[in-house]
């Protein structure tokens, strides 16, 4: 295998390969990178067992072909720390050593046999669905902050992606919950059979948002019987899926929530960010004293001291304190696209409903706390 490429071409998708591979593996194979170049094409595969990240570059220049698999981590600080737009050449010398050569510099890798790298082929059939780049990206980053962590509900631990229906249109509607908070956020779609739900891991989550980050073109969604595949462009993530059944959502969402607060959304982040200073490790509660024509917010910590701040608001009811966590309420507050923010309370114990009026198809659910 021999060929020769620049620095920042391989390094973009190095970069996405780096980050699915386990550091700490059982099995040396999954540390590696898998390269191979065949037909002109360059194609760079690495999984985690879990999740598959392909990639095809024909961008380059292929003077001999053949395939082999070397450290991903460390051929990703090679080219890391090489001058960017570089010509960098490849060389497999024999089957367990890789010459990479870049102007002055020589590196001689490590490398393991290709046969004993794992094989993902899966047959995805029908033709799948089309999906908006940014509108899928939109909906990831409006839904994951809200993904648990929870080992021993793994079902949590990732967004749940099913089909649903309001006013005779038909959405693909994205949901996750840790239990204190939930964000739910659809994309149109036109009229889809035989689609199944299924819940896409965190891991899966995060690498797909930065693919798509980086892409200007549209995603093409296959669902096996086990994985889900994402292919945009000359790139595939392929994933499996969580095995387990997601809670009816729809339960915890407030349906008559009728004191509304409307604050603009940027100067609530930047007050809550303000108040919390005084406290050290971030986590204190903030509480919010909602009034007529303002709030005021408080942070108490025991070890550091009290933060107060008040904030032009209108509030349409009697007057509320309300506790909450105030990292979970500034991730919502982030993902709030209209200059308003608009928070629907029952009381200082029950769910509240945030809604955004530049996204009617998204909403947070958060859960109050005691303070």
């Amino acid at each position: 295998m021999q060929f020769k490429i620049k620095r920042d071409v391989l390094l973009k998708s190095l970069a996405i390969a780096h980050n699915i591979i386990e550091r700490k593996n059982t099995l040396p194979i999954l540390s590696n990178v898998l390269l191979k170049v065949q037909n002109k094409k360059l194609i760079v595969v690495a999984t985690d067992l879990d999740l598959v990240y392909f990639e095809e570059i024909s961008n380059f220049n292929a003077v001999k072909d053949g395939s082999t698999t070397t450290s991903a981590t460390v051929l990703y600080d090679i080219l890391r720390k090489l001058p960017s737009n570089l010509d960098v050449e490849f060389n497999l010398q024999d089957e367990n050593k890789l010459n990479i050569s870049a102007e002055n510099s020589k590196f001689n890798l490590l490398c393991l046999p290709v046969d004993n790298f794992p094989n993902f082929m899966e047959d995805f059939k029908g033709n799948g669905i089309i999906l908006h780049r940014e509108k899928l990206l939109n909906l990831l980053n409006k839904t994951r902050i809200s993904m648990s962590n929870d080992e021993t509900r793994h079902y949590l631990n990732g967004i749940y992606v099913h089909l649903t229906e309001s006013n005779k249109k038909s959405y693909l509607t994205g949901v996750a919950t840790d239990s204190h908070r939930l964000s739910s956020s659809s994309i149109p779609l036109e009229k889809i059979q035989d689609f199944k739900s299924f819940i896409l891991p965190k891991k899966a989550v995060f690498q797909l948002c930065n693919l798509l980050q980086d892409s200007k073109e549209n995603v093409l969604l296959n669902s096996g019987d086990s994985k889900i595949q994402f292919k945009i462009g000359n790139s595939r993530i392929i994933s499996k899926i969580i095995d387990g059944k997601f809670p009816d959502y729809k339960k915890v969402v407030p349906q008559s929530n009728n004191k509304t607060l409307t604050v603009n959304a940027k100067d609530l982040i930047h007050s809550i960010e303000r108040v919390i200073t005084v406290s050290i490790d971030r986590k204190e509660g903030v509480k919010i004293a909602l009034k007529k024509d303002q709030i005021q917010l408080f942070v108490n910590s025991t070890s550091s001291g009290d933060g107060r701040e008040t904030l032009k608001a209108n509030y349409n009811s009697d007057d509320l304190t309300v506790g909450f966590n105030s990292r979970y309420l500034l991730d919502i507050a982030s993902e709030i696209e209209n200059e308003k923010l608009t928070m629907n309370l029952s009381d200082s114990i029950s769910p509240v409903l945030i809604q955004d009026d530049s996204d009617k198809q998204s909403y947070f659910v958060i859960m109050p706390m005691k303070i």
